[in-house]
């Protein structure tokens, strides 16, 4: 019988404990890495820190303070999965070519999207409260 078994990534072959404790390093290895080569990452975590304390600060019900926070750790969500496609794409090839544009402009598109949620999220929140409406 011929073996029907996809190849599996080293990476994967951990389970249990180990498994977890691995996740949380390479989590903490992607921050690290974030952090020292994003510069658009390193802006919008300043901006999730202070949103974070506005929002705390903001007399506005605890759901509301989530959303308020929750929005921007959305944009730091998707800008990490728009610099992992950066990654992948240039780790393919440096050459210019349109699908590999296209790939970098469609996760751009995506953390501009999360920015204008985040934008439109805050001011439904805090319209009411400057209005008196």
């Amino acid at each position: 019988m011929i073996n029907q078994e996809q190849p599996v990534s080293e990476f994967k072959s951990k389970s249990g404990l180990k498994r977890i404790f691995s996740a949380v390093g390479y989590s903490i290895a992607g921050f690290k890495t974030a952090w020292k080569g994003e510069h658009a990452f390193r802006q919008e975590l300043f901006v999730v820190v202070i949103a974070t304390i506005a929002a705390l600060l903001l007399p506005v019900p605890a759901l509301q303070k989530l959303l308020l926070i929750g929005v921007f750790v959305l944009v730091l969500i998707i800008e990490l999965l728009n610099s992992a496609i950066e990654a992948v794409v240039d780790r393919v090839s440096l050459e210019r070519n349109p699908l590999s544009k296209n790939a970098k402009d469609f996760g751009s598109a995506a953390v501009m999207l999360a920015l204008f949620l985040a934008g439109a999220t805050w001011l439904v929140i805090l319209w009411p409260l400057f209005t008196g409406g």
